[in-house]
């Protein structure tokens, strides 16, 4: 198939990509290499899919509206996987109008294109924090989600029922992903386990929030590259049960589902850093803070509904997974205690 990758200089994005060339797919890879982190790490990521037999790239911004209609009208694309997005609960809380340019806008244009240029199935990346202040666990997507906590969750929220719009009215089958914590190799710079294993080979403390009593389902991101390609071979089609009167979240009577993509298998925040410590081979100082604002103190996934769907299967627990982070972070920058600004 041709399949249209946006934010495949990201980190998920870059992983999906090299997993739907694998499977023998043509990708369009887009993304607008923006500086909320450092862009070299996106150039990096891009130069390993670059050279890959199937795979094109366009320097693009999704909030181009006329670009991105170009874009589409050309590529005729089969499916499309929607990853770019303004990411960071954080960053949210100080530059707001960016999360509505990228996540509302931007999503928006995405769903324009594939309405009017015959896309068989879109897939499309929310995020766990749309759970906000629910307490009820694990978290289901069968649940409500009315009380995010940040701008960021609001904005992806916001993106699913913009999609569920398309799916009822135009009849675009759309699959919602709901992340949860993802890490390894590749990830982000303003990531826990980055910022974490940066300090530490820097002899500096980690700031550990909520005094390390978080708990995290951490999915390792291979295992959600193996997800979201499942989700997408998989289109989304409604609910012949679906019930007015008793409305499930998760499903609809028009093409549209969503679905959690986690480990299942929540992690102490305290454990996660001692399974760093193990793999660095160093101890961490680490500066005990609050609570974070925007932020939650635990998240689990429900993963049965996409187990059952798609065959999805997380199946990298933590220790193996940070040591394949480590074990990338000290070849990435070759001397682990020379650091990336």
């Amino acid at each position: 198939m041709k399949i249209l990758v946006t934010g495949a200089a990201g980190f998920i994005g870059s992983h999906v990509t090299r997993r739907l060339i694998a499977d023998g797919h043509e990708v369009v890879g887009i993304d607008n290499l923006n500086d909320y982190y450092d862009v070299n790490l996106k150039l990096a990521r891009l130069a390993l899919l670059e050279p890959l037999s199937g795979f094109s790239f366009h320097k693009l911004d999704l909030i181009d509206r006329e670009g991105m209609s170009a874009l589409f009208a050309a590529g005729k694309f089969e499916r499309v996987i929607h990853l770019a997005a303004q990411a960071g609960v954080r960053y949210s809380l100080t530059n707001p109008h960016t999360y509505i340019d990228s996540n509302v806008t931007g999503t928006l244009n995405v769903l324009e294109g594939c309405r009017h240029h015959g896309v068989q199935h879109l897939v499309f990346a929310s995020t766990s924090s749309v759970y906000g202040m629910n307490t009820n666990m694990p978290f289901s997507p069968h649940r409500g989600v009315d009380h995010p906590l940040s701008l960021y969750a609001s904005t992806k929220r916001a993106g699913e029922l913009m999609a569920h719009n398309y799916a009822a009215l135009f009849g675009l089958p759309v699959t919602a992903l709901r992340f949860f914590t993802v890490y390894g190799p590749w990830g982000r710079p303003d990531m826990a386990l980055f910022l974490f294993t940066r300090n530490i080979l820097a002899g500096k403390p980690i700031d550990v929030f909520n005094n390390g009593h978080h708990k995290r389902d951490f999915t390792f991101v291979a295992d959600i590259a193996e997800g979201v390609v499942r989700a997408c071979y998989q289109i989304a089609s409604p609910n012949a049960e679906w019930d007015g009167n008793h409305p499930d979240p998760a499903t609809s009577k028009a093409p549209f589902r969503i679905y959690n993509i986690g480990n299942n298998a929540p992690v102490d925040l305290s454990r996660y850093i001692e399974v760093l410590e193990d793999a660095l081979g160093i101890k961490a100082e680490r500066n005990l803070l609050p609570m974070q604002l925007g932020d939650v103190p635990d998240t689990y996934a429900d993963v049965e509904d996409l187990m059952r769907d798609v065959g999805y299967k997380p199946a990298t627990p933590v220790e193996q997974g940070v040591r394949a982070f480590v074990e990338w972070y000290r070849g990435y920058y070759r001397d682990s205690r020379i650091l990336s600004a």
